[in-house]
């Protein structure tokens, strides 16, 4: 059997050519028959359609993946995984660098390339909590998202009292359906206050 495995960090991510769905046709160009894919950071160990991925596979099977950094963002984790797997009998291929095997050749290649991975990794939270303690010196400045509208989710809120689905409203107002859901809650609540 032939698998894939895809991975954002966000269900929003879409750069790079790393959306679920440019993952998903890689993998099912390269010859995947099943897909799992989560929305989840690589630095977790556990992640819960890989998690189910790693209970299926088996002796002679096939795990495809576009990229080394879309199974793990951190180089001990990564070999361990790719070990783990090989170790089973599975193949492993990463879309963009072959098969990955069990020959010191092999092993050399995923070690630097899980290094480079998670150094980059840690570069961008580096750079990201710089730019949060520049932001932190303003006077203006508020930790979060910044908070929509009254307008806006009055106007979402009526739309959804007209019947349209969550998922409508979502793609008419650009507002997620979790917010809407708990907005529309916390207004259900103040009625009944």
């Amino acid at each position: 059997m032939v698998y894939g495995y895809c991975r954002v960090s966000t269900k929003g991510q879409a750069k790079d050519g790393n959306s679920i769905e440019a993952q998903e046709a890689a993998v099912r160009e390269a010859g995947a028959e099943e897909i799992y894919a989560d929305a989840f950071t690589g630095t977790k160990k556990h992640r819960p359609q890989l998690d189910k991925l790693l209970k299926v596979i088996q002796n002679g099977d096939k795990v495809v993946v576009t990229k080394l950094d879309r199974i793990a963002r951190s180089a001990t984790q990564g070999i361990a995984l790719i070990d783990m797997m090989l170790d089973k009998g599975v193949t492993v291929h990463i879309l963009n660098m072959g098969i990955m095997d069990n020959t010191p050749t092999g092993r050399l290649i995923r070690t630097i390339m899980l290094a480079f991975a998670e150094f980059e990794r840690d570069m961008i939270v580096e750079r990201t909590q710089e730019g949060k303690a520049i932001a932190k010196q303003k006077d203006d400045f508020k930790e979060g998202r910044p908070r929509i509208s009254k307008i806006k989710i009055d106007h979402a809120l009526s739309l959804l009292d007209e019947g349209y689905s969550y998922k409508q409203v979502e793609r008419m107002t650009g507002i997620s359906t979790a917010t809407l859901a708990r907005r529309k809650r916390e207004r259900l609540l103040e009625e009944d206050s």
